[in-house]
């Protein structure tokens, strides 16, 4: 492009041309910058298509960037800076302390938003030797905050709000307002605050009596004649029984027509090993192949959750202990654990632990000899590994952010804390994590999202705030709102839900509803709406694999 000799530093004041209209070697510098400062502090990440100008002063304790953010010329941020997608910090825009911007936060040149303040009790002091406070500053999803406006720490600025320029914000603003003035206030409503939650409440029970209404076409779809798949044409697993018979007992009250309650238990019942205890997988044909029988790197453990709780949905259980669990002892189950991938793959360390505390679980039930080994072994080693900085455990893999160790978390979290009623050693990390994480427009952008990513979100908060209440409440609050928004958008009627959020042109298999996508999705529903105190108004509550409550208390 071509500019005016006055005009050299161009992307420093107009950094929105930034990746359309650079050349070259400017973008090849900016993905350097961005790289070095990465690698100089772990506590920095950047997203994709994000402009930070050479001529600002960034000096972070921590960085957040969402894709297509940026940060322009003679901008000053200090402190936590953690942003949505599609964040603008403009030029002469001074953020210090503890900062969290949601989605499509554009805020005006020369403001400042100030997340800490000097204390002034002691009036013998100098005020500058005096204390520091910090709340810190929240600003929610699509806010516009104009020029030369003021912000101060403690301050929560709500999702579509508008502060208009000049303005000293010194309270809380409300979602939807046009704040104005010193000090702002609410001058008129840019979204009317008509119960907008009541509004998604009706919208949210509407769809429960729609899923309701056509869940039995829903299985009759995936049954084949002989047994049930995940959709048509799809290749048999054991999973796919499963999940229609908790889709059942969420919306019928009882078990899927196709076959009588005993002739349910019977068939699942009988896929289990009487040896091992495991379950083998189906083959092409839907026979058992015991050669696939593994603790690592099979279908196995996975088979222990999901044939065993839909045997307790169906009031029953394995007929046999998980024995090559139990056999274990507390060595080997420690030995178990360490050898899993926790660093760079912990959801596949998550999956397993998960089964270790599902068989767990089961044998407890039976009794078996090492029961108790187990669990002393397996709470031990997840206490003594958490990572006190992101309440988790293991480190995330490259390339994907924290979505390995956010979704490893669930899983192993899933399969001992929530399954046994033990309190999280470190919640508000747990949240602070899984909060930033959820940013994440590549994963959790609508068209981006999958049942997998979203529950491995919404399970831990709604864990993590049993234990800490009222940490970060707001925001859990926000984040829900938007996931169960969307959601809700994605069931196909008389279809259900696909795994993966369906998107126009050619469909991966994934984007096909099935039992799998709509039982995983049924369960997100139930945990967003209940973080958001409407879940009441489904009709139905979780009971099998993802279960909000304890199945056992430890120790009862």
């Amino acid at each position: 492009m071509t500019t005016s000799p006055f005009d050299k530093n161009h992307f420093d004041y107009s950094p929105w041309f930034f990746w359309s209209d650079a050349d070259d070697e400017a973008k090849a510098r900016q993905v350097e910058l961005q790289a070095e400062a990465m690698r100089q502090n772990p506590e920095v990440r950047i997203g994709e298509r994000c402009f930070v100008s050479e001529i600002a002063a960034v000096q972070m304790d921590r960085m957040e960037l969402g894709d297509s953010s940026y940060i322009a010329g003679h901008a000053y941020v200090t402190g936590t800076l953690l942003t949505g997608t599609n964040c603008t910090i403009n030029p002469f825009t001074v953020v210090r302390g503890e900062v969290r911007l949601g989605n499509a936060v554009r805020i005006g040149a020369h403001t400042s938003i100030l997340a800490f303040n000097h204390t002034m009790e002691d009036a013998d002091t100098w005020v500058f030797k005096q204390p520091l406070t910090a709340k810190g500053i929240t600003i929610g999803d699509d806010v516009w905050v104009g020029s030369h406006v003021m912000i101060v720490d403690g301050v929560t600025v709500g999702d579509r709000a508008m502060i208009a320029a000049g303005s000293i914000v010194t309270k809380d603003v409300p979602a939807g307002a046009v704040v104005a003035g010193n000090p702002a206030r609410v001058r008129k409503w840019r979204v009317k605050p008509d119960a907008p939650q009541g509004d998604l409440a009706t919208r949210v029970a509407a769809f429960a009596e729609t899923a309701r209404a056509e869940v039995p076409a829903i299985l009759a779809r995936s049954w084949d004649g002989e047994r049930y798949l995940d959709k048509p044409g799809a290749d048999p697993t054991v999973r796919a029984h499963c999940d229609a018979v908790e889709i059942a007992a969420y919306l019928l009250g009882g078990v899927p027509p196709q076959l009588e309650a005993d002739e349910h238990v019977a068939r699942l019942r009988g896929l289990q090993d009487p040896e091992t205890g495991l379950v083998p997988p189906l083959d092409a044909a839907g026979r058992p192949d015991p050669s696939g029988m593994a603790l690592v790197d099979s279908e196995s453990p996975y088979s222990i959750l999901s044939v065993g709780y839909a045997l307790d949905v169906l009031g029953s259980s394995f007929a046999h202990p998980i024995a090559a669990f139990d056999e274990l002892g507390a060595d080997g189950t420690l030995a178990y654990l360490e050898a899993l991938p926790w660093e760079g793959r912990p959801w596949t360390a998550g999956n397993y632990a998960d089964a270790l505390g599902t068989a767990l679980l089961w044998n407890r039930r039976k009794n078996t000899p090492g029961s108790e080994a187990t669990a002393v072994a397996l709470f031990g080693w997840l206490t003594a590994h958490t990572d006190p900085r992101t309440g988790m455990w293991g480190t995330p893999g490259t390339g994907d952010g924290d979505l390995q160790l956010v979704n490893g978390f669930y899983r192993a979290s899933r399969g001992s804390y929530a399954q046994f009623g033990v309190p999280l050693a470190r919640p508000q990390r747990v949240i602070d994590t899984v909060l930033a994480h959820a940013r994440e427009g590549r994963f959790f952008d609508r068209q981006n999202q999958n049942a997998c990513n979203v529950l491995d979100v919404a399970h831990p908060l709604w864990l993590a705030r049993k234990d800490a209440p009222d940490y970060r409440a707001d925001e859990i609050r926000r984040v829900a709102n938007l996931l169960l928004e969307d959601a809700l958008t994605h069931w196909v009627p008389g279809e259900g839900f696909p795994f993966a959020a369906a998107t126009s042109g050619p469909q991966r298999e994934t984007q096909r509803p099935g039992l799998q996508g709509t039982e995983m999705w049924l369960a997100i529903i139930w945990l967003l709406a209940d973080l958001l105190g409407i879940s009441s108004v489904l009709g139905y509550r979780p009971g099998g694999v993802h279960r909000p409550e304890p199945a056992e208390i430890l120790g009862a």
